[in-house]
């Protein structure tokens, strides 16, 4: 036996190859180097389930599975962007040599180390104590990070990279992350920009366009964004960051291209085929919407990857095509969900609005008033946000359709808009989501014309000298609608002209409360992302579970404990 290190007995592995002898050449490796505990999995789809449920200190991966549209990458980019590894997770892709180019690439990314076939023990040996001791160098990074000092770990990378300390590259790349947290954008950017002249990486292009949207250059880091595309069309992450700035901006048919030409890149990837579906649904691409969530849906079935709105809006469409057998599926996994996670409130509002669907198909109308209703009476609470607002409109639009006549629907769509419309953004998504009756995307924009109207006389107002008047009004207008973007605006105008308001103190103390609870923060479609497309995740190691009990599963074999 040769023992890779003096704490390789303490560690756990996981081998995913769908090819039998490969992975019995591989955990055979594992064991002579001395490691601990090793698990195996033959399917692509099954190490995804195990490695969201369990931590494991090396992951071995083929890069390609016969018959599967899911590679090896595609598992990483998932795992990574849902922070389902931790820094102490060593990832090695094995590879053909006919795909070193392509596994090179995303080893710049997010690999630790690549396997070139064929292989041998020496080198997998040889990958496997480079990474654990880069993991060992950084600890101190690392640990800093874990008690939440980001900004002592951020030192810590930057003193590494301007003295060029080993493994200066991916203490700078994980120093430029905690720049962004930090919203030190301009620092960020620099170093980014430094990486790249030292050694011209995708993602560091990726992140100085990161850095310049996040400070509120969008059309610039746009313009890195696009020739980043044209240099490297391969390159998935450039195009989320490009999507989610195409929806902060409202150009929702260019998202849905663009999430298009991701999936077309990473078929399998789930978080791109949600983001594709979810923006054909706004954009009006039923058939492509369709495709896409089912996909999605079917690929994350048991998965913590998988976005609960995509069951709703595909339970939608399932309605608007009078599927029933369907959107009784779409719903019971939501009612899944709601037992898995019954603290939940966004998954309940979920189950029940798709009830509202799932009752008007079956024609239990009294469940359909009365869950309607149940919903509408939450408008106003804190925790009923963005998401399940526009949710809400979706079925009460197709309420409009039906035969069933609300008399309250009308003052529900009012105070829904009335508290959402704080931008042209948010005001064109929520008018896609009630886009089946023109009369209530009437009423939603004149709403928002309404608010716009509101702030402008604020404005007027203080120009005129009044600020003291127009503070007043927007509190009062800010309490009845809830808008984030009139009491945003009586916050600015407080902040500014405080030596000119007798009640600057207590109007500052009322304003900072509403902001707090009721403004949101930009526009999004689904859940948000806990890894930035091209970033790093920056989260502590999750402590080891104790071991579960062995199974045997089709495609997840027995995992083995080495030996005394």
């Amino acid at each position: 036996m040769r023992l890779l290190d003096t704490d390789i007995s303490d560690t756990r592995a996981l081998v995913i190859d769908a090819n039998p002898t490969s992975r019995t050449v591989l955990v055979s490796m594992l064991r002579d180097f001395g490691v601990g505990e090793i698990a195996q999995s033959s399917r692509v789809h099954d190490a995804r389930r195990v490695l969201e449920n369990r931590v494991f200190d090396i992951v071995l991966c083929e890069s390609h599975f016969h018959g599967s549209h899911m590679t090896g990458q595609d598992l990483l980019d998932d795992l990574r962007r849902a922070q389902l590894l931790p820094f102490s997770t060593v990832f090695v892709m094995v590879t053909a040599e006919a795909s070193y180019a392509k596994v090179a690439e995303a080893a710049e990314s997010a690999l630790d180390s690549y396997l070139l076939k064929p292989h041998n023990a020496d080198a997998l040996g040889e990958r496997l104590r480079h990474s654990r001791e880069r993991k060992r160098v950084l600890s101190s990074i690392f640990m800093a990070i874990e008690a939440n000092d980001f900004a002592s770990a951020a030192e810590l990378c930057l003193d590494r990279f301007r003295q060029r300390g080993k493994f200066w590259l991916y203490a700078a790349r994980i120093g430029a992350e905690l720049l962004l947290r930090l919203q030190r954008h301009t620092e960020a950017k620099a170093l980014f920009e430094a990486i790249y002249a030292a050694q011209a990486l995708p993602w560091a292009k990726l992140g100085v366009a990161r850095a310049q949207i996040e400070a509120g250059a969008a059309v610039e880091g746009r313009r890195v964004l696009e020739s980043l595309i044209a240099a490297q069309p391969s390159f998935a992450d450039a195009y989320d960051i490009l999507g989610r700035t195409q929806i902060e901006h409202g150009d929702f048919d260019g998202a849905y291209r663009t999430y298009a030409k991701a999936v077309d890149i990473t078929p399998a990837s789930l978080t791109r085929l949600q983001k594709k579906g979810m923006t054909a649904f706004f954009v009006g691409e039923t058939a492509e919407a369709t495709t896409a969530l089912h996909r999605a849906c079917m690929l994350g079935n048991g998965s913590k990857l998988l976005d609960y709105q995509s069951l709703f809006l595909l339970g939608v469409l399932r309605y608007d095509g009078g599927d029933l057998k369907a959107l009784v599926r779409c719903h019971e996994d939501l009612a899944k969900a709601v037992e898995k996670q019954p603290q939940s409130a966004r998954v309940r509002r979920l189950f029940q609005t798709l009830e509202v669907c799932r009752a008007l198909l079956e024609r239990r109308v009294p469940d359909v008033v009365a869950t309607v209703r149940a919903l509408a009476d939450e408008r106003r609470r804190e925790d009923f946000d963005y998401e399940a607002a526009g949710n809400l409109l979706i079925v009460l639009a197709r309420l409009q359709h039906s035969e069933i006549q609300l008399e309250d629907a009308s003052l529900w769509i009012r105070d829904i808009a009335r508290r959402y419309c704080a931008s042209r953004t948010a005001t064109e998504l929520l008018c896609r989501s009630v886009a089946l009756v023109p009369e209530v995307e009437q009423q939603v924009r004149g709403i928002h014309a309404d608010i716009e109207k509101q702030a402008e006389q604020a404005m007027s107002l203080t120009v005129a000298g009044q600020v003291a008047t127009a503070v007043k009004n927007l509190l009062v207008q800010g309490n009845q609608s809830l808008n984030a973007k009139l009491i945003d605006l009586a916050w600015l105008l407080v902040s500014k002209h405080r030596d000119k308001l007798p009640d600057a103190e207590v109007q500052s103390q009322i304003l900072a409360k509403l902001r707090e609870r009721y403004c949101i923060s930009g526009v999004q479609i689904g859940r948000k992302e806990k890894r930035a497309a091209g970033g790093l995740v920056l989260r502590e190691a999750v402590p080891a579970k104790p071991a579960a009990a062995p199974q045997v599963s089709a495609g997840v074999v027995q995992k083995e404990k080495q030996p005394a």
